[in-house]
């Protein structure tokens, strides 16, 4: 259920987000700030069905439940560092969070090269 409720909630945040940006933020942002900020609510929604497929996984009992979790766990935190970092960043966060975000969508590939490996092994 972790992945699920975890899924459920990006995605409902990724859209309160998307509206934030469009109603409040469009004339207040440069646009590449606004650019940084909309690909962080469109990876945040991605990632949020990710969620919601690995934890569907998990109940069906398709694929491993170990690199399931390890899955959900690396996608989590891909998507705090990744998303995160490029909301503040869009905001006039510090300059030092730049390089936090190649952290993030690395952990966001690991993430989805785990899920692969928990399919595969699943036959």
């Amino acid at each position: 259920m972790t992945w699920l409720r975890l899924g459920a909630a990006a995605l409902m945040i990724s859209v309160v987000l998307g509206a934030f940006a469009a109603h409040a933020l469009g004339a207040r942002l440069s646009p590449r700030s606004l650019s940084a900020f909309e690909t962080a609510v469109r990876y945040l929604a991605t990632h949020g069905l990710g969620l919601l497929a690995i934890g569907l996984l998990a109940r069906s009992g398709i694929g491993a439940a170990a690199p399931l979790g390890w899955a959900g766990a690396l996608m989590t935190a891909g998507m705090m560092l990744f998303c995160g970092s490029l909301v503040w960043l869009a905001l006039s966060g510090p300059a030092w969070l730049g390089p936090v975000t190649p952290v993030g969508g690395t952990l966001l590939v690991a993430a989805w090269g785990v899920l692969l490996f928990a399919l595969l092994r699943a036959g």
